[in-house]
């Protein structure tokens, strides 16, 4: 009897010891576990901290502001951290931006690529600059002016919707600006202004010069002469005639403004 009950105490601890010693090596390997991770992290922070950055396809922010526009919060100078943050996700808080992509070259070197919105144009309503895709969608509203971008006036609308189509009376109009701008951006004309009549003709505007375009018929042969034209006409105020312009017209009437 008290052979069986020292028997039973000495299992029973044993299974003590056993059991003892699993949680010391569980607890062990947790510690160590920790400790990785730990090294891992601090691994990291500190070898993939941004040095160096390079910008590319910004047109709207300097390099220096768009660093500094993304480049925010407790991990934003960690390389590894933007590059997962701005993978695949749609940019909503930098206006004229519609998408980032942060490239890792080296632990503490990264190439930012900056992808801005595409516009055709912009209307002014309610103190803002309203602007618009080929389709005349509003993708932007700033109290910021962009350089190389036409206001376009002359259209009847009552009111603008974030995100709609500009609601004209003819979408139509939508096509005819679009093939104005691309065939300013062709040619590296900066017309200030277009402006539409109540027939949708149209009138560019390069300074104090009004550049009668009429319809978009003969259009590229239209810009093309008239990028040799302007030049010639720096420093005056009037209008050019080029609304019958055809490709074989050799006179564009130029009419000066009477002082």
């Amino acid at each position: 009897m008290n052979k069986q009950v020292a028997w039973k105490g000495e299992k029973e601890k044993t299974v003590y010891r056993n059991r003892h010693l699993g949680l010391k090596i569980g607890v062990a390997s947790f510690a160590v576990l920790f400790l990785v991770i730990l090294g891992v992290i601090y691994y990291i922070v500190t070898t993939y901290t941004v040095n160096t950055v390079y910008v590319e396809g910004n047109i709207h922010y300097t390099d220096e502001e768009i660093a500094e526009r993304i480049m925010t919060g407790r991990f934003g100078h960690n390389s590894i951290y933007l590059n997962f943050r701005y993978r695949n996700q749609e940019i909503e808080d930098i206006p004229f931006v519609s998408a980032i992509e942060v490239e890792i070259l080296s632990p503490d070197t990264v190439s930012i690529r900056v992808y801005e919105k595409s516009f055709a144009g912009y209307v002014s309503y309610l103190g803002r600059y309203m602007y618009f895709d080929r389709d005349g969608t509003i993708v932007e509203s700033s109290e910021m002016m962009t350089a190389g971008v036409p206001e376009v006036t002359g259209l009847k609308f009552d009111h603008v919707v974030m995100y709609e189509k500009l609601p004209v009376e003819n979408e139509q109009i939508f096509v005819r600006i679009l093939d104005i701008t691309q065939s300013l951006d062709k040619y590296e004309l900066n017309a200030d202004r277009l402006f539409f009549d109540r027939e949708y003709k149209v009138t560019l505007y390069f300074g104090d010069v009004r550049v009668q375009i009429g319809d978009n018929s003969s259009i590229d042969e239209k810009f093309s002469r008239l990028k040799s034209v302007l030049p010639e006409l720096e420093g005056k105020k009037g209008v050019v005639q080029m609304e019958n312009f055809t490709g074989d017209s050799k006179i564009i009437p130029f009419q000066e403004d009477k002082k």
